[in-house]
């Protein structure tokens, strides 16, 4: 990999999301080398990703080059790479571009889509957990009222302008809201030969209740919020299967769609080498300690959304959000400097500063630690939480001159079919 030997102990960090940048930024000045591998050269703004699925935003608003935010620190080192395998005997990594050896490992690797072991749901279905599955998504959408305008087949058009979310947290109950305000400003002015009024936006949600997470009334409000756009919450319905055409829940309810959103679940992105069955937790985390520490090992860690740290809140873990991620990765920085200079480490405690998710436009819901607000204000807020988190300056001015002009236009300028995608069904 063409990686400088140094004096310096060297720390090698798998991914570079939210967790993975944090420790970065935290170690960039110490006396050690970095060296974060990702199959990406950027970093990914995930809580937008549904925005950019509904052309509210360009993916290059919500992405931010690796390189740009570590390009000032001494000893840093990136490598566009896809880590294959761990050995955890020679400690070192195995990657597409080559093996490179750690004093140091740091698994950031991030969550993928889980679909509970139903391939036929996978194989059919699209998945927003990525800049390119946003894309397609996009795309699928776009094409889908193209075709709708060329069938006289009733059925098939129906199908066609139908969409079924599954999955009812912020990510289902975002992407769903911001459909439903596409069907309501933009398709009557794009498709003014298609009768949109037809076009069905369906939440399906396996427990009683949507933004499980949050709390009773943030809950309650979203599910009003979304059924006064349009949409159809059902509760209490798990989807079996989707060939394609048709989705089969363990109800009576089918629903006849070309397009299906998997937002039910996620689990870790897991690396070959740390996958024993003896430290892997619930949803293929690895389980670490108070010092992030991965069981079993001293110098091997895992912070974020793949990092399992159960406690007596949290009985399965933290919860896979930005804010544990962040915060696990500034943690470890300081940690691995007391380890390096021979300090006793500090166990990691979590600050929960709470949750949001947006319904559309003057619709959102916030649980602080000791406030609860939904509505205009709440959307304000989500608003400004999501802006300042943004990596870049930039990124921030494009991000709120998009949404004023939208706001104000009611329109989504970014609805362009780039790249065309067509999802391959079974035969």
């Amino acid at each position: 990999m063409n990686i400088p030997r140094t004096s310096f102990p060297r720390v090698v960090i798998i991914g570079g999301g939210f967790a993975g940048v944090a420790l970065a930024k935290k170690l960039s000045k110490q006396e050690v080398q970095v060296v974060l591998l990702d199959k990406n050269n950027y970093h990914t703004f995930q809580p937008l990703l549904y925005q950019v699925s509904t052309g509210g935003l360009e993916p290059d608003s919500i992405a931010y080059p690796i390189r740009k935010i570590l390009k000032d620190f001494p000893n840093f080192h990136f490598r566009l790479a896809n880590v294959e395998e761990i050995n955890t005997v020679e400690n070192k990594v195995l990657t597409d571009i080559g093996e490179l050896k750690f004093d140091y490992l740091v698994v950031a690797s991030g969550a993928e889509t889980n679909y509970f072991g139903n391939s036929e749901v996978e194989k059919n279905s699209m998945a927003m957990k990525t800049i390119p599955e946003s894309l397609n998504l996009r795309s699928l959408i776009l094409e889908n009222f193209e075709e709708a305008l060329l069938t006289s087949d009733l059925h098939e058009r129906n199908a066609l302008m139908n969409f079924v979310i599954v999955g009812g947290g912020p990510t289902g109950v975002e992407l769903a809201g911001a459909l439903a305000e596409i069907k309501k400003g933009i398709l009557p002015k794009d498709y003014p030969d298609l009768d949109t009024r037809l076009a069905q936006i369906h939440i399906i949600q396996s427990s009683d209740c949507i933004l499980k997470g949050m709390s009773a009334k943030a809950s309650e409000k979203a599910e009003d919020f979304l059924e006064k756009l349009g949409v159809n919450v059902w509760k209490n319905v798990r989807v079996t299967n989707y060939d394609g055409k048709i989705v089969t829940t363990n109800t009576d309810l089918t629903f006849e769609t070309a397009t299906l959103v998997w937002a039910a679940g996620v689990k870790g992105a897991t690396i070959k080498g740390l996958n024993a069955g003896d430290f892997i937790y619930r949803g293929d985390r690895l389980l670490v300690n108070e010092f992030n520490q991965v069981k079993g090992f001293k110098n091997i860690y895992a912070i974020g959304d793949i990092a399992c740290m159960v406690t007596e809140e949290f009985p399965n873990g933290l919860p896979m959000m930005a804010q544990p991620a962040i915060q696990q990765g500034k943690q470890l920085g300081e940690n691995m400097v007391r380890l390096i200079e021979n300090k006793p480490l500090k166990p990691f405690e979590y600050h929960d500063k709470g949750a949001m998710a947006t319904i559309g436009r003057n619709k959102a819901v916030v649980d602080l630690p000791k406030f609860k607000f939904q509505g205009v204000f709440a959307w304000y807020v989500w608003m400004f939480v999501h802006l300042f988190f943004l990596i870049g300056f930039r990124n921030r001015m494009v991000v709120f001159i998009n949404w004023v002009y939208n706001y104000i236009r009611f329109d989504r300028e970014a609805r362009l079919i780039i790249r065309p995608f067509k999802k391959k069904l079974k035969s």
